[in-house]
């Protein structure tokens, strides 16, 4: 398992390399503003598939989305302009909402048929690479199914060490600060409901 370490001095070049493995279809563990995450391009089935099989995740499961702005959450997601207004003070930040899917020519992996779970991470390094790849990631928590998510990058290569299937770079930019993943907000109901504090 390849890790680079990421910092100040070297954030440009680091950078750049996950940007070039995430078009190549690769699987990156990366830093968020919650947890560390494998990130990936969400409109490749085969990444989509690796990310799953990584997290020994039923396919079945779907994954949230990480987008970078509302322009592009607009392109995957019915918004109307209550919810348009809510996702303003909420993003960017530690909220997924989950809203009714559009049709799209763009295919997406990992999501769930009639819905789809957004959000825009308050953090410099995930939104430089949403900006500069301009598709949707896979942005779920990097720890095996079942097992807790966590900041602390020892705790999830201890999660991955052996397993059959390994992401293909692991960034690591030292423990996180405390955080829990992000709170889920389901808008397709009236009134909103939460599904994940």
């Amino acid at each position: 398992m390849r890790i680079l370490k990421m910092n100040q001095k070297n954030f440009k070049d680091a950078t750049e390399i996950v940007i070039g493995l995430i078009k190549e279809g690769k699987v990156i563990i990366f830093p968020t503003d919650t947890v560390y995450i494998p990130v990936a391009d969400a409109t490749n089935k085969k990444a989509v598939r690796k990310v799953f099989q990584i997290k020994q995740r039923s396919q079945k499961t779907p994954f949230p989305i990480f987008v970078k702005d509302i322009k592009m959450a607009k392109k995957f997601a019915r918004i109307d302009k209550t919810q348009e207004k809510f996702l303003k003070t909420v993003w960017p930040g530690k909220i997924t909402v989950v809203l009714k899917r559009r049709k799209t020519k763009t295919k997406l992996y990992g999501v769930a048929k009639d819905t789809i779970a957004l959000r825009i991470p308050d953090f410099k390094p995930v939104n430089l690479l949403s900006e500069k790849l301009k598709i949707p990631l896979v942005g779920t928590s990097a720890n095996i199914s079942g097992k807790p998510a966590s900041g602390n990058l020892k705790k999830i290569l201890s999660q991955l060490r052996n397993k059959e299937y390994q992401p293909d770079l692991v960034i690591d930019a030292g423990n996180l600060p405390k955080s829990k993943p992000s709170t889920v907000l389901d808008l397709t109901t009236l009134p909103p409901k939460i599904l994940r504090p």
